[in-house]
C-alpha cells in the first residue's frame, strides 16, 4: 500500500507500534546499514536518538533488543543508518534483515493511508460487489504486508497494495479487492480434463489389426526433446 507508516500491532506490547524501515544491507565499514523506508516522514522518524525495538529471528544476538539511531545519511538517494553500539561492518551484517518499529504516540494523528491491525481484523472483503470473506489478521513481511483473508474454511493471504486492495472503508466496515484470477478460487474447482474420443487408429488395432509398420527415422542432426 502507498502509504505512511504502515500498519502495525502484532499484539508485541500493550503500546501500538508502527513498522517505519528495514535493514538491507552493510554500508561501508563504519556500521552503516541501508534502509528500506516504511514512512513517508524519515526526518521525523529517523532523527538522532530515535529509539527502535527489532523484528528478528528468535536465534539473532538483537532478539529482544532495541536499536538507537546515531545518524541518517542519504547515498545517492539511498538512507544509510548508523547506530549506537553498531561500530563496525562485521556488527552491521548481524542486524541484516532486521525490521524498525517505533511507539505510536496515542496523541499523534494517523496519517492518510495507514492503518493499525485491529483496525481492519474482522472487516468484510468485497470483489465485484459481494462479500467474499473476512480479514482475520495480517502477516508483515520484509516485502510487504498480507491481509489474511478467512473464506469459509480456507484462508487466502492477500497482498496489501493499492494494485489488489484499492479501497479501504472502515466507516462501512469493509476492503474491497481486485485480485487476479485464480487467487481466491480453490485448486480443487479447475474442471476436469474429458477424455479423448478413441481414433480410427485405435479402433483398428482393438479389432486385431496390426498397426503399419513405420520406416526408421534418419538422423538429421537436431537433438530430440524425449528422454529416455
Amino acid at each position: 500500500m502507498a502509504s505512511a507508516d504502515r500498519v502495525g500491532g502484532r499484539n508485541r506490547a500493550a503500546q501500538t507500534q508502527l513498522r517505519v524501515g528495514r535493514l538491507t544491507k552493510a554500508h561501508g565499514l563504519k556500521g552503516g546499514l541501508k534502509l528500506e523506508l516504511f514512512t513517508d516522514d524519515p526526518d521525523r522518524r529517523f532523527t538522532p536518538g530515535a529509539s527502535f525495538s527489532l523484528q528478528v529471528p528468535e536465534t539473532s544476538p538483537w532478539h529482544g533488543k532495541r536499536l538507537e539511531l546515531a545518524e541518517l545519511r542519504w547515498y545517492n538517494g539511498m538512507p544509510v543508518g548508523f547506530f549506537v553500539d553498531v561500530p563496525d561492518r562485521t556488527t552491521a551484517e548481524s542486524l541484516v534483515k532486521a525490521i524498525l518499529w517505533v511507539d505510536q504516540d496515542p496523541e499523534e494523528v494517523a496519517e492518510p493511508d495507514a492503518w493499525y491491525d485491529h483496525q481492519l481484523v474482522g472487516l468484510d472483503v468485497v470483489r465485484d460487489g459481494e462479500t467474499v470473506g473476512t480479514i482475520d489478521r495480517l502477516e508483515h513481511l520484509p516485502a510487504q504486508d498480507l491481509l489474511v483473508v478467512k473464506l469459509g474454511d480456507r484462508e487466502v493471504l492477500v497482498p496489501f497494495v493499492r494494485a489488489i486492495v484499492p479501497e479501504v472503508d472502515l466507516d462501512g466496515g469493509r476492503v474491497v479487492v481486485t485480485p487476479p484470477d485464480g487467487l481466491f478460487e480453490p485448486l480443487d474447482d479447475e474442471p476436469e480434463p474429458e477424455p479423448a474420443e478413441p481414433t480410427e487408429a485405435a479402433e483398428s488395432s482393438d479389432e486385431g489389426d496390426a498397426p503399419a509398420e513405420q520406416p526408421a527415422a534418419e538422423d538429421d542432426g537436431t537433438a530430440s526433446t524425449e528422454r529416455s
